[in-house]
């Protein structure tokens, strides 16, 4: 059994971070709420989601798990404006789900879940670089760093006690550094640390970061990134990680 309401700006931008990695995914839900975690395809990033019961304005559910068209899906949810409610029910006989918004009702065929990619295990990471930053400036070091090259580099530096991105092309570099003074908080664990990472799930990702989020980067050396952020004011809380480029010796 599952039947919900939620509002329609908090549903499109719940299921845009999840979209960016993956075309269809598995939905777990239960009394707690909404989940889903992802991998893409090449196993390089990973996304996690979760929505509350209550952050839902109606929600009841026993254990289900679904498996849905997040493309199919996104037409659907895109047709909503973001004041609207959007009314998810799932039809018990026919295993499909019926999915209204101010007058529109559409039935949505799910896909078997078996048949999707196994849900991966978020590792349990203990990385010396902890910081806290709005979304925009991620944003920002990734449009610097497209200019100059296809992959780019977190890192903090413990002696100038800052968080840095980077890029280096064949003739151009590119360097953000953010300091205390810039960020909301910061950690370096008495460490020096970098890892480089594909530019491209990184614009993809923070294309799905709102601007004002506060996200925790947390990086190592030669290890992935995990990126934690909320969503409407922490509604929706999600997790990318992200694994590095190994650079050759």
């Amino acid at each position: 059994m599952f039947r919900s309401e939620i509002n329609a700006g908090l549903l499109k931008s719940s299921v845009d971070t999840v979209s960016v990695l993956v075309d269809e995914c598995k939905v777990r839900l239960d009394e707690d709420g909404l989940s889903i975690k992802a991998v893409d395809p090449a196993n390089v990033g990973m996304v996690e989601l979760d929505i509350p019961a209550d952050s839902f304005e109606s929600y009841e559910a026993d254990d289900e798990l679904l498996g849905l068209n997040l493309v199919r899906f996104q037409d659907i949810t895109g047709m909503a404006n973001k004041g609207d409610t959007v009314v998810m029910e799932l039809d018990e006989e026919t295993r499909k789900l019926l999915i209204r918004i101010d007058g529109l009702r559409y039935t949505l065929s799910l896909i078997d879940p078996d048949s999707i990619h196994q849900e991966p295990n978020v590792p349990d990471l203990d990385l010396p670089g902890n910081v806290v930053l709005p979304g925009r400036e991620i944003r920002r070091g990734v449009k610097a760093a497209g200019m100059v090259s296809d992959h780019m580099a977190f890192g903090v530096s413990d002696d100038e006690e800052s968080f840095y991105m980077s890029a280096e092309g064949d003739t151009d570099d590119v360097r953000v550094d953010l300091r205390e003074d810039d960020i909301i908080e910061l950690e370096t664990g008495g460490e020096t640390a970098q890892s480089l990472f594909s530019l491209d799930y990184l614009d993809s990702m923070a294309k799905a970061i709102p601007n004002d989020a506060q996200v925790e980067v947390e990086v190592g050396d030669d290890y992935p990134v995990k990126m934690n952020f909320e969503i409407s004011g922490g509604e929706a809380k999600v997790t990318y990680l992200l694994a590095p480029r190994i650079e050759n010796e």
